[in-house]
Order: C-alpha cells, then structure tokens, then sequence
C-alpha cells in the first residue's frame, strides 16, 4: 500500500505540473516564453506516463486525472495578475520535486530533469524587461513585484497576529484581569504597528536618499566627463551582447539626448530603475500601521465580545483559524501543499503562545 500510494501521489504531481505549465502557455502572450511553458509542459506528461506504466505493472488502473486546489488556484492567479505573478510558487514546487525524487531509486533521472525545470524557472523569474520589450502575460512582468508585496503583506499580517497573541497570552497565563489584558492587547497593537510603519518609512527613505544621490552623482559625472561615461555605458552594452561599433553608437546616442540620457544612465549604469523613486515612505509606512494592526486585532477581539469563560478559549481559537490561513497562502510562494503550510505555521505560533502563557504563569505566581 505505501508503494502504491508512492505512485499514485508521483504521477498527480506530474500531472498537476503539466496542466499548470498549459494553463500558462494559453495564458502567456510573449510566444517564445509560451514555447518554453509548452516544452515544459510535455515533459511533465512524459514524467507522468512514466508513473502511469509503474502503476500498470503495480497491477492499478491510472485513477481519473481532476487538476489539485493547488494547480486551479495558481491558473486562476496567473489569469488575474500575470504569468509572472505565480513563477516564483512553480520554481519553489520544482525544487521540491526535485528533492522528493532524490530519495527515490527509480526516480533518479526524472529528478535531473526536474532540476533543469527550477533553472529554467529561475531564469525566467528573474528576467525582467525593460522599456521597449515584450510584455508577457496580462501585467508584464511586474507581476513579480505583485506577488512580492503580498508576500510582505502576509508576513506583516503574521507579524502582528503572533505577537499580540503572545503578549495575550502571557498576560492571561499571569492571572492578568479582562481590563489588564485589553490595555496590553490594544497597547501592543499600537506600539508594534507604530514600530513596523517607524522601520518601514526609514526604510524607504533611506533607500530614496542613497539612490537619489547616487544619480545625481552619476549624472554630474556624465557632465563633466561625457567621453568617460560614454564608455562606460559602452562597456554595458558590450556585455549585454551587442558588438563594439553598435554599443558605442548607442551610448553616443543616450549622451546626446535629453532629458531621457539621465533616467537611461542610471538605468543602465546603477541599476536603479528612477520610477522607483517614487516611492511614497508616508504610503508604505501606512500600510505597514494597516497589516499588522489587522493580524495583532485577531486575537484581541474575543477579549471584547465573548464572555468570561470563552474569552482565552476564543482568543486561541480566532489566532489558530488565522495562522493556519496565512499559513496556507504562504504555500503560494513557498511550494509546499497548503495543508502542511498552515498546520506548519499554526504549530510555530501556538508553541510561542505556549511558551508566554507558562513564563507569564510562572511571573505571575512570584509577582504575586
């Protein structure tokens, strides 16, 4: 029976895989990524009809194919933001299958394989393109930087929501009153969001004012000396593949023209993209406040609506069915099965709640 359940949980994968990588090529608007998805595709198909004939040999019908939560979600995702939104979840999930097959004798060269799949999802996770290129997929590729913020908004979220719980917790272990554990809930939740919109806005304003001057600093070196940036800006383009007369010609070009030869310096010379700059640490700094006073109210609001006796109870319950939610969407990025994200990630914070409750017990009891 372990054999068999083997097999079976191998060839769903495989299958997942291939209608995933389908769904892509239809929805993928740039033809050679769609080519690549389609590739891709059949080699999952090939992987999994090697899993049909071991089930055949085994003596079990090839069950009836219905794509996973999982694989939906994902096409649905891509459909809604882009190709590129959903890449980083598909090449976590490649180098998870890649590391199953590892432990599996007869699974040795599907596992090169699958290693070559997370390359080729590496590769196209980090292209980025720039002005004048293809788009691909419904939103480009800043798809990615979507998928980017929800993962930070997830952990700000968590962020918040396990450490009120905590704090909830180790008030309520001490033998803290209904009016002591409000104050320290709403207390916390203040002081923790203001603390994440502080290092939130420092963060941003700090990286606006060492790119800022690192452009102005580069676009005072291009005035100064503009045979010298010229060849720098040559020697760029001379290692992004073009040949010696047509990257000279083109960085002739950029120092001839403005105002755009500031904003193409810096783009090509720093890697900094200058619509970066926009910015706003006010705007992140907010929304930093937002996602994590949203997670540290969870387990506060039983403390408001239940009564006496269910308030603890309610408080653990409320932060339990959250932690297993964020759990489950981190297995969006992470390539793990939802289910396991969320018991994960329920089991980590209930243990620190645990912890407060018996240190805020143990206090408690020699404070008293």
């Amino acid at each position: 029976m372990k054999e068999l359940n083997r097999l079976l949980r191998n060839w769903k994968a495989e299958r997942d895989s291939a209608a995933l990588y389908q769904a892509l090529a239809a929805i993928e608007r740039n033809s050679s990524l769609s080519s690549v998805f389609n590739k891709l595709a059949a080699s999952e198909r090939e992987h999994a009809r090697f899993w049909e004939e071991r089930l055949r040999v085994a003596g079990h019908p090839v069950p009836h194919f219905q794509p996973s939560l999982r694989t939906r979600m994902l096409t649905q995702l891509a459909r809604q933001f882009g190709v590129a939104f959903v890449v980083p979840s598909i090449t976590s999930r490649e180098l998870a299958d890649r590391d199953h097959y590892s432990g599996q004798d007869d699974a040795a060269g599907l596992a090169k394989e699958e290693r070559g799949h997370a390359a080729v999802m590496r590769t196209i996770g980090s292209h980025t393109p720039r002005r004048g290129e293809v788009k691909a997929g419904n939103t480009s590729w800043s798809g990615s930087n979507l998928a980017n913020n929800l993962r930070a908004a997830v952990l700000g979220a968590n962020d918040g929501l396990v450490s009120n719980f905590c704090l909830l917790m180790g008030i309520a272990g001490g033998g803290g009153q209904r009016s002591a554990i409000l104050l320290s809930g709403v207390a916390g939740l203040v002081a923790g969001a203001c603390a994440m919109a502080l290092g939130e806005w420092l963060s941003v304003t700090n990286a606006r004012e060492m790119a800022a001057r690192q452009i102005d600093q580069q676009v005072e070196d291009a005035q100064a000396t503009p045979a010298l940036e010229g060849r720098e800006l040559a020697l760029i383009y001379e290692a992004k593949g073009m040949t010696e007369d047509g990257a000279r010609l083109a960085a002739d070009k950029i120092l001839a023209e403005e105002p755009s030869a500031a904003d193409t310096l810096v783009r090509d010379s720093l890697g900094i993209e200058p619509a970066h700059l926009g910015a706003n640490p006010f705007s992140a700094a907010s929304v930093s406040f937002g996602l994590f006073s949203l997670g540290a109210i969870v387990p506060l609001l039983p403390f408001f609506v239940l009564p006496t006796p269910s308030r603890i109870i309610g408080s653990v319950a409320a932060s339990v069915i959250a932690l297993f939610t964020l759990g489950a969407v981190t297995s969006f990025f992470n390539g793990r099965p939802p289910l396991f994200s969320g018991v994960r990630q329920v089991v980590i914070g209930a243990a620190a709640a645990l912890i407060t409750y018996c240190v805020g017990r143990i206090f408690g009891a020699v404070v008293n």
